[in-house]
């Protein structure tokens, strides 16, 4: 597992989109745009969490081998990673925000580097401790999208 957070991770990533395009870029409808995209995105990592703690299972990242509960209600339904991608929607907010097409290639490398450094480990851990039933959500229910 990784030792950095996710959502550290994702800040790390908006920064080298502030050093790709110091200066924000976009007219007012990209703007009022980005922070549809970005409200959107805080609403369905918010939605995501809370569905974790009204199972009563932890959020917490680093140890998802504490996970109690498989949670397959709300955004979950969808994805099995609404916060991540939350998080990669918020990227994507920032990037068209800030404009210029060098400000995507921190979105694509959120997603890869919280797939294989994230993710990948959290579902191992998902299915010594659910077994079948992690099995079963797992077919029925993509990755991200």
């Amino acid at each position: 597992m990784p030792v950095v957070p996710p959502p550290v991770i994702a800040l790390g990533f908006a920064g080298v989109q502030r050093l790709l395009a110091p200066k924000e870029g976009a007219g007012p409808v990209r703007k009022v745009a980005a922070s549809a995209l970005a409200a959107g995105s805080v609403g369905l990592v918010a939605a995501a969490a809370e569905r974790f703690r009204a199972a009563q299972t932890t959020v917490h990242p680093l140890h998802p081998e504490k996970a109690t509960a498989l949670v397959t209600d709300g955004p979950y339904r969808r994805t099995r990673n609404p916060m991540y991608v939350g998080m990669a929607g918020a990227l994507a907010a920032h990037a068209l925000g800030r404009g210029g097409a060098a400000t995507w290639l921190p979105v694509a490398a959120f997603v890869v580097a919280i797939d294989e450094l994230q993710v990948l480990p959290e579902e191992r851990a998902m299915e010594r401790n659910f077994g079948d039933e992690w099995d079963d959500y797992a077919l029925r229910t993509k990755r991200w999208l």
